[in-house]
């Protein structure tokens, strides 16, 4: 028998997970993502969308799947499907049920598009050491 969901149900179940020690809480805690949205703008170059199109999916959002990927060995469709599917990776990507996750060929797009930019290593690198920082 499935129920009406109520108001709070995400909010408990988003609890539950804190208390049940979700790592990726503590991974936002320690790492400002934000500090990265400099460096991926500037390598990534994008025009100003001003001839129109699907606006991109947010920089600093995609880098957290690219994290995601590499914390669980995760290949693009894997990570498709996970984002859907999980609470845990919809709260890490600050994502509401109703957002659209990115597809596998936006996640490998925008990979490629660091890497030919010969930004990944340097922003893993970065990464790297804030974890390294904070213990």
């Amino acid at each position: 028998m499935v129920s009406q969901p109520g108001f709070f149900d995400l909010d408990d179940r988003y609890a539950a997970l804190s208390k049940a020690g979700d790592p990726l809480v503590r991974l936002k805690e320690i790492v400002n993502f934000e500090a990265f949205r400099y460096r991926l703008e500037k390598a990534l170059n994008r025009s100003d969308r001003a001839r129109g199109g699907r606006p991109p999916y947010d920089c600093v959002l995609m880098f957290k799947v690219l994290v995601l990927q590499a914390l669980c060995n995760l290949s693009d469709d894997q990570a498709e499907f996970r984002i859907g599917d999980r609470l845990s990776f919809m709260r890490f990507l600050d994502m509401g049920l109703s957002d659209k996750a990115p597809d596998a060929k936006t996640i490998w797009l925008f990979r490629e598009l660091l890497t030919a930019a010969g930004v990944i290593a340097k922003l893993f690198a970065v990464f790297d050491a804030r974890l390294k920082d904070s213990g």
